[in-house]
């Protein structure tokens, strides 16, 4: 139980000043106007006030500003504005002109005007002008009639805003962060001139010290203040992802003191753009908002001196403390209120349509290699310019690991051009076409997806019953629901396979934030580095406590790739399933790397490795390489240089070089509960590897028995190297065999240890070279359809042989069997060779 104390308000809040919400920011898919009308509940709910909409690739936001909006357009609109009005949100509308304006231009600015005016009369009573992500130059005809760039922006919002009768107006400066001011914010003339002459009741946002900053601090925020002569409204990207599709943020809003909300005129999230993945990020900043920074200083002190930051404990551990002041702000504590809040929203029954897809963003993001001393590059489309801007920081340690991002960051396609889109005609999920997360196209030797689509029918919901906590003192609310959704006698934690707190926590915890991962993530990452590099004590002679603590731990790393394993499928039946469809592709894949880690130990722990040595490592650079965890979680660095999140960290722990390729996959296009699991050959498994095998050539191809004889041939001479993946439906019992991944560490094996006089065996064995001395062969069954499967396993297979000190294999695959080069191709095997005799080529790749 909490502290009861004094409940002492800020001012900004008592008297319904400071401005705190969210602004729709992102760059990206824009939600819809359903989700916007489910956001201003929400917000009432929980006492908050304002919501910017500036989608950023909403066409008439910011490419195409000028054109008015239609009838249609204008109805929807409308009834946004209405809607937000209804719940008590003020409906800031945004433009964001500066690609393309003239600013010296009256029939421009005239043109702005009327636009504003235009959504005025939809009863918008609030407005903003954004001039980020544009280039810091001014045109010719601007240069004859303005002093500098910033006397430009101000000469128009000042006009603009005296023209609306100077109603509630926000401004987004071109320099909207510390990084970005030149040459610092106190002799920043941009921001000087903002100050000075931009109307007094105009309120400008800022970033922080970086475009995604880890923490806000009192000295930054007062230091900005003064320049600008006024507080800053924060314009928060701590959960903004749409510089990333490999991540989404799960996490507390944290690492800004409640102290800054007196100095603040207000904070607004630019969260996910994934819409129902931020509940957390926005009941935090609500919890924030509300928190006491006038109470008794030397015992909140005293307080927090006794909580260790779960960042800094050595295994991974997060208690929440026990006794704490009402009032007093706790990350881990406000993610646990909001997670029990969250837990309803999952059994609402909510119906998506089309295919699954992350938001697709405006460019292809390319890690740039990082020499030592080196400038990051800033590329990225988080409410920044989409090109290389000026750079102010330095990496400051001379360590080269950030220099081989390029190789072990996983790249993610997006469009070479922008996606422009109308949210406001949409009145459910806007769908387009699904990010194809992988250059190559599906394999011949999977089945066709069959298009499956859900009806849109959604289901109107009464409102449940709630309770309301108040603030005496402030009149203050923020509602919470005292009920689970549908059954309002069913305890939650009784539900048969449905959502629960731990599992909420866990889901958390694995897509935490920019700049940590959460306490399990750091738990996986620990359990299987430790796993590895004493992988020595299973496979030669050690002490039997040395033995069982090192199986008890892998048993402990079994037990947590289980966890997310039922995690996956819980999510996989939640009623809402625009959420599920949000959340399946980072949990779809988080799961697929687990599951990986998982079976490449459980192989280890066999004992049956031949150089493994105490010394041995995994992934070059890595979560555990010197200066890399450090770097990740300084903030120095913007979040970006770390693509990728915990997903990407557990993949570069695999002991597999130049194999980034194979971590980069297809989103499934529907949700499926089938679990896909590696593991190792046992006898009882010959008939159904064998069947596999017989039936991956297509029967046009003349098919023999070649591929059949070489199967059976590898299960015999090195049944230890041979993996294979079983297919599970909802966790049946029943598992099936659809693949095999297979090895022989030195090819020559093949003529020593076996009598057999076939001709096409002895031909197999004069690929081998001294770069691919190993021998390997994969193949899956044609009912796979997810393209991931085959790459994990020969991932695992890969590993392997890495930890038996080969690190090359080779493929013989017959000239007219098309069908299994192609397959093998898509999978990063290069042709070496070709002997023409036999008819036989040869694939390979080193790792």
């Amino acid at each position: 139980m909490a502290d009861e104390g004094p409940i002492i308000n800020n001012m900004n809040t008592k008297n319904g000043n400071f401005i705190c919400g969210v602004v729709e920011g992102f760059y990206g898919r824009p939600w819809t106007s359903e989700q916007r009308k489910d956001l201003f509940q929400k917000l009432k709910k929980w006492g908050m006030n304002s919501y910017v909409y500036a989608p950023k690739d909403d066409s008439k936001h910011r490419a195409n500003w000028r054109d008015l909006y239609t009838v249609e357009e204008a109805e929807h609109l409308t009834s946004l504005i209405t809607a937000s009005n209804e719940n008590g949100i003020t409906f800031y509308y945004a433009l964001s002109p500066g690609l393309d304006i003239t600013y010296s231009n009256a029939k421009e600015v005239l043109t702005l005007k009327r636009k504003l005016e235009q959504v005025s009369q939809f009863g918008c009573s609030a407005f903003a002008l954004l001039f980020d992500d544009i280039e810091p130059e001014m045109s010719e005809a601007d240069k004859e009639v303005f002093q500098s760039f910033a006397h430009a922006q101000v000469s128009v919002t000042n006009d603009v805003y005296q023209h609306l009768n100077q109603p509630k107006f926000l401004v987004c400066p071109t320099q909207y962060c510390a990084a970005r001011a030149v040459p610092n914010v106190q002799n920043s003339e941009y921001l000087t001139t903002l100050g000075t002459k931009l109307a007094p009741d105009i309120d400008i946002m800022w970033t922080g010290g970086k475009v995604i900053s880890r923490v806000l601090t009192v000295e930054s925020i007062e230091e900005v203040t003064e320049v600008l002569r006024r507080p800053p409204v924060i314009w928060d990207n701590l959960h903004a992802n749409d510089y990333d599709q490999k991540r989404v943020f799960l996490g507390p809003y944290q690492g800004r003191s409640p102290d800054l909300i007196p100095k603040l005129r207000g904070v607004l999230t630019n969260p996910n753009c994934e819409f129902w993945a931020n509940f957390v990020a926005i009941h935090t900043l609500a919890q924030w908002s509300r928190c006491n920074v006038d109470g008794d200083r030397e015992r909140n002190d005293s307080v927090c001196s006794d909580i260790k930051l779960e960042t800094e404990a050595d295994d991974g551990a997060a208690d929440i403390p026990t006794r704490l002041p009402v009032n007093m702000y706790h990350a881990r504590r406000a993610l646990r209120n909001a997670i029990i809040d969250w837990l309803p929203e999952f059994n609402r029954n909510r119906q998506a349509s089309g295919f699954i897809m992350k938001p697709q963003v405006l460019t292809s993001l390319t890690v740039l290699p990082v020499l030592a001393s080196s400038p990051v590059p800033p590329v990225v489309n988080t409410c920044i310019a989409l090109t290389t801007t000026t750079t102010v920081s330095t990496i400051s340690t001379t360590t080269p690991q950030l220099s081989a991002l390029a190789d072990v960051c996983t790249t993610v396609n997006g469009n070479s051009s922008p996606v422009v889109m109308n949210s406001l005609i949409w009145e459910s999920k806007v769908c387009t076409e699904p990010m194809d997360c992988n250059a190559t196209p599906p394999s011949e030797m999977a089945k066709e997806i069959n298009s499956i689509e859900v009806e849109t029918n959604s289901v109107e919901e009464r409102p449940a019953d709630v309770t309301c906590e108040t603030d005496s003192a402030s009149g203050n609310k923020m509602v919470v629901d005292s009920s689970p959704p549908e059954s309002k006698n069913t305890d939650m934690s009784e539900w048969s396979g449905q959502m629960n707190v731990e599992d909420v926590s866990l889901l958390c915890d694995l897509f935490y934030l920019p700049f940590e991962h959460g306490t399990q993530g750091v738990q996986l990452l620990q359990e299987f580095y430790w796993l590895h590099t004493n992988a020595h004590l299973v496979s030669m002679p050690h002490t039997k406590s040395e033995v069982e603590e090192w199986h008890e731990r892998s048993k402990k790393l079994e037990e947590m790739s289980g966890h997310v394993n039922r995690l996956f499928l819980k999510l996989n039946g939640i009623n809402n399933k625009e959420l599920l469809y949000e959340l399946y592709p980072y949990i779809w894949e988080m799961r697929g790397v687990i599951s990986t880690l998982n079976s490449y130990i459980k192989w280890l722990g066999g004992g049956k490795i031949g150089q493994m040595s105490e010394n041995s490592s995994v992934g070059n650079y890595t979560w555990f390489s010197k200066g890399w965890k450090e770097s990740f979680m300084s903030g120095e660095q913007e979040p970006w240089v770390f693509r990728g999140g915990l997903t990407a960290d557990l993949q570069r722990l695999i002991p597999v070089d130049g194999g980034s390729d194979l971590f980069v996959y297809k989103v499934p296009q529907v949700a499926s509960s089938t679990i896909y699991t590696i593991r190792q050959y046992k006898p009882r498994d010959q008939d159904q590897v064998l069947n596999i095998s017989r039936n991956i050539i297509r029967p046009s191809e003349n098919a023999s028995d070649s591929q059949e004889r070489l199967v059976e041939c590898m299960m015999r001479l090195n049944p230890d190297l041979c993996f294979l993946v079983e297919e599970e439906y909802c966790e049946r019992e029943d598992k099936t065999v659809v693949g095999y991944a297979m090895a022989v560490i030195n090819a020559k094996d093949i003529d020593t240890r076996t009598e057999s006089q076939d001709l096409y065996l002895n031909v197999v064995c004069s690929g081998a070279r001294p770069q691919h001395p190993s021998l390997m062969c994969c193949g899956l069954h044609h009912s796979v359809a997810d393209q991931s499967v085959p790459k994990r396993l020969i991932v695992c297979l890969l590993a392997a042989l890495r930890a038996n000190g080969s690190c090359g294999v080779y493929i013989p695959v017959a000239v007219t069997h098309l069908g299994l080069a192609e397959f093998y191709s898509k999978l990063g095997f290069v042709e070496l060779s070709r002997d023409d005799p036999s008819q036989t080529m040869y694939f390979g790749r080193v790792f």
